[in-house]
């Protein structure tokens, strides 16, 4: 009697390991901004483009007397005006696909959980690197010069980058105990305006009253500020770099680890 021969077992696929999971979802939200150049070119290139024109010939001549001169100041705060507002998007993209049911399906799925935020935040990256690079590039057309030179310039692109990252978790974060995108936005705006407005961006801190100068040098905002410029015209010393990087290790190690806990614990549900 002939017998059927014997199937082989279908081994069980394996899961990718977390750094192959955090690049996949990386390319993920990469795909999606692929799919939305346009908004993506408005929101990174033209934008900051616009704003650095209204605030250098706007306002250059009535705040510093020369355009020139308010440039040096304001550019390096320019960049931050620029990408700090940015970060709001890693709250809205989360807060979006658990609205519409995508990370409900991400949970049958055999991956490291934390993958799909990580992979999100940093792919953001991008967009925050096009900005800042828009900024520096007219900046530089306008009349900007960079006394660090080269690796100062680098070393301020890259705190830039930074900081907007560790600021990223605070709204990724918002986003977890949101309903609705539009709550993300108008809950993140509310926190980003003011700190963006009652800061070193525009102005020297030095003419204003006591009380109001110790409380805008001890803005997050400022701190951030002041090592980019430093940074750019290489006037950084040990305590800008150890200020400057304090607060966004700070904002990272205290975020980042809530903003994971919620997230695991929304998974479990």
């Amino acid at each position: 009697m002939n017998f059927p021969p014997a199937t082989k077992a279908r081994k069980p696929l394996r899961s990718p390991g977390r750094l192959a999971a955090t690049a996949l979802f990386t390319r993920r939200t990469l795909y999606h901004m692929g799919n939305n150049s346009f908004g993506l070119a408005i929101e990174a290139i033209l934008s900051p483009i616009v704003m650095l024109l209204i605030f250098t010939f706007l306002f250059g001549g009535a705040i510093a007397g020369s355009v020139q001169e308010y440039i040096q100041y304001l550019l390096p705060g320019i960049l931050m005006l620029t990408v700090i507002p940015m970060t709001v998007y890693s709250g809205t993209t989360l807060c979006t696909d658990i609205a519409k049911g995508v990370y409900h399906r991400f949970r049958t799925m055999p991956f490291w959980q934390p993958a799909a935020i990580l992979g999100s935040i940093a792919a953001e990256g991008l967009r925050y690197l096009a900005a800042l690079l828009v900024v520096l590039t007219m900046g530089i057309a306008f009349g900007f010069r960079p006394g660090g030179g080269v690796a100062g310039t680098a070393l301020a692109l890259s705190y830039a980058l930074f900081f907007t990252y560790s600021a990223s978790w605070v709204f990724a974060l918002i986003g977890n105990v949101a309903k609705r995108p539009e709550t993300v936005s108008g809950t993140s705006m509310m926190i980003v305006y003011p700190l963006l407005f009652a800061s070193n961006i525009f102005v020297d801190t030095s003419t204003m009253p006591g009380w109001l100068q110790t409380a805008i040098d001890l803005n997050p905002v400022s701190i951030a500020v002041h090592l980019v410029r430093g940074l750019l015209h290489g006037t950084a010393d040990a305590a800008d770099l150890a200020s400057g990087i304090g607060v966004a290790l700070l904002l990272a190690v205290v975020f980042a680890p809530l903003t994971m806990y919620v997230y695991l614990r929304r998974q479990l549900r």
